[in-house]
């Protein structure tokens, strides 16, 4: 494998290209992909490179935990650079806001990173063939969250639940404060000196607690 993406497969082979952070993830994710007929890993790296267009990958695989959250920033402008590559998220659990993020940024699949291999290589076959992919979990998690909003406009009126009657962590009122602040997650993490995918924890906690669904009605929430 050639992990600057300069040697390109036939017109049968669907061209792969891995932005991920895990070394580990990425050598091994080529590896079983590599061994496939009809599939190529042409570009293999931690982050934005020239060498991404250069391949001009079918379908790139992006991870969302990128650090500095670089993962939507570099959709977008992939996009605009790349545009017949077709991107697939990989995540553990992205929340609904983050989910419309990314396709808003042009994505056409997501995978989680749980998922099984043949549940990788499906997904990526189906994006190449021009499908747009979401995994069954997470449109059961869309369909509920936009219940659960609709039923939330129903009932706007209704009193909603003290925020000291709701069992949370000090760590989670701190993170649900600097949101009300206006802080992102990158911010949140440099001003509480913890990593950002544990901000991103916290957050996935206070709306489950508080049966929120973004990011609008924690800080809605916390100036309340």
């Amino acid at each position: 494998m050639r992990n600057d993406g300069v040697d390109m497969p036939s017109d049968e082979t669907i061209s792969v290209a891995i932005v991920d952070d895990n070394r580990l993830l990425r050598d091994g994710l080529s590896a079983m992909l590599n061994k496939l007929p009809d599939m190529r890993v042409v570009a293999s790296l931690p982050g934005h490179s020239p060498s991404l267009a250069a391949a001009r990958p079918h379908v790139l695989l992006l991870d969302v935990g990128l650090l500095e959250h670089e993962s939507l920033r570099l959709a977008g402008a992939l996009r605009g650079e790349m545009p017949e590559t077709r991107i697939i998220v990989m995540d553990l659990m992205p929340v609904h806001e983050e989910i419309v993020d990314f396709v808003n940024a042009g994505v056409w699949g997501f995978v989680l990173k749980d998922a099984t291999f043949d549940e990788f290589v499906a997904t990526i076959r189906s994006v190449a063939a021009g499908e747009k992919v979401l995994p069954p979990r997470m449109t059961e998690s869309l369909f509920s969250q936009i219940a659960n909003e609709a039923a939330g406009r129903r009932g706007a009126d209704d009193e909603e639940p003290a925020l000291d009657d709701v069992r949370m962590t000090r760590r989670e009122r701190e993170v649900i404060e600097l949101i009300g602040e206006g802080l992102s997650n990158k911010e949140i993490a440099q001003r509480l000196n913890i990593a950002a995918h544990t901000v991103k924890s916290h957050v996935r906690n206070v709306m489950e607690k508080l049966a929120l669904h973004t990011r609008l009605q924690i800080a809605a929430y916390s100036r309340r």
